[in-house]
This record gives C-alpha cells, sequence and structure tokens, in this order.
C-alpha cells in the first residue's frame, strides 16, 4: 500500500533510505533529514507492508530560474526501495503516487537526477527536451529528467535552483571520478548499435 508518511514511518524511512543506496546510504539518509529538519520537504509517500516501511520517496522544494519569475517546483529525491523488495513495481508505484501528489499541490513541474534508463520507461524525459537545465553541469543531460504536470506554461524554461541544503551536502550532480563514468556508460548507451 502506499500513503503519505506519517511521524511514526521516519524510523522505518532511514533504514529503507540507508540500505537501498548501498555505500551512500548514510550520506543519502542524513541529507534527506536535513532536508526535513529544515522544512523543505514538500511530501513523503511510503510504500508499506504490515505496516512495515519497505520503500518511499521524497518531494522538497525547489526553483526554476525563468525569465519572466522565480517558479516553485519540486525534487523528487531520494527515492528507495528495501533491496529484497525492489523490481517488484514498489519503485514505480511510488513514482506515480509522488507525480500525482505533486500534481495535488498544483507544482508546475517535478524535476529529478537519476538513472534515464528506468525512469524514461515510466513517463519522465530529459529537461532538455522542455528548455529546462539542470542546477548545475555535473549533472549528465540524459540522467536530468522532468515530468510536466497541468501548472506548467510554455514560459516555464530555465535553469533549475536547488535549495542550499543540497550544496551543503555536496548533492547536486556527481563528481568524478563517477561523474566521468556515468558519462561513459551513457554514451555508450546513446551510440547505435553496429550492424552485425
Amino acid at each position: 500500500m502506499i500513503r503519505l508518511r506519517r511521524p511514526a514511518d521516519d524510523g522505518g524511512i532511514a533504514e529503507v533510505i540507508t540500505a537501498a543506496f548501498g555505500a551512500e546510504g548514510t550520506a543519502v539518509a542524513t541529507l534527506w533529514a536535513d532536508v526535513v529538519a529544515r522544512g523543505l520537504d514538500r511530501a513523503q509517500l511510503v510504500a508499506v507492508d504490515d505496516d512495515q516501511v519497505v520503500g518511499h520517496v521524497g518531494l522538497s522544494h525547489g526553483w526554476l530560474d525563468a525569465r519572466r519569475a522565480l517558479v516553485d517546483v519540486l525534487v523528487l529525491s531520494p527515492l528507495s526501495v528495501a533491496p529484497d523488495r525492489q523490481a517488484a513495481g514498489i519503485g514505480t508505484a511510488l513514482l506515480a503516487a509522488a507525480v500525482a501528489e505533486a500534481e495535488r499541490l498544483g507544482a508546475p513541474m517535478v524535476v529529478l537526477e537519476g538513472d534515464p534508463g528506468y525512469y524514461s520507461r515510466r513517463g519522465w524525459v530529459p529537461g532538455a527536451e522542455h528548455g529546462i537545465e539542470a542546477a548545475t553541469p555535473r549533472v549528465p543531460g540524459p540522467a536530468f529528467q522532468v515530468v510536466l504536470l497541468e501548472g506548467h506554461e510554455e514560459w516555464m524554461t530555465g535553469r533549475i535552483v536547488y535549495r542550499e541544503v543540497w550544496w551543503e551536502h555536496d548533492a547536486a550532480g556527481l563528481r568524478d571520478p563517477l561523474l566521468a563514468q556515468v558519462e561513459d556508460v551513457l554514451t555508450r548507451r546513446s551510440r547505435p548499435a553496429a550492424p552485425r
């Protein structure tokens, strides 16, 4: 079952984030706890099984720096599913619920940094397709994804601006050597297959 987060879920949320992100889990859980402590979260949804949290997605505040105005947007991060529950549709269900909640909140768009192979199969597209730029050039183009919602207007183009917490945790984009590795993988994925 997918539902909005309740205070009693917080321990389970931290456990799921930590487990889902492996070696980076503690850092991601600490970042999210800081986002929440600063009141920057706009929605949290959980997947529960027998009242145990098995998945979580967070939506936090950001801006789009458009020529006409600074626009409030939502940033989707983190998306976490317990390792023993992955590949069972929980992440897809959490994404759909997060987009529905963002629509309910009146956001014009939701942005994220993530695997384009995963997110594109679930309706997300590169931000560049809509004139929306990542907050930093350290996000490979295909990995910066967006979903436009009913409140979006054509003039809403420009660069995303993350809240200060993302920068303080050095969590915007990637750094070398990981950045170079991801760029290499994405470049190889986008090349057409050689004829046989």
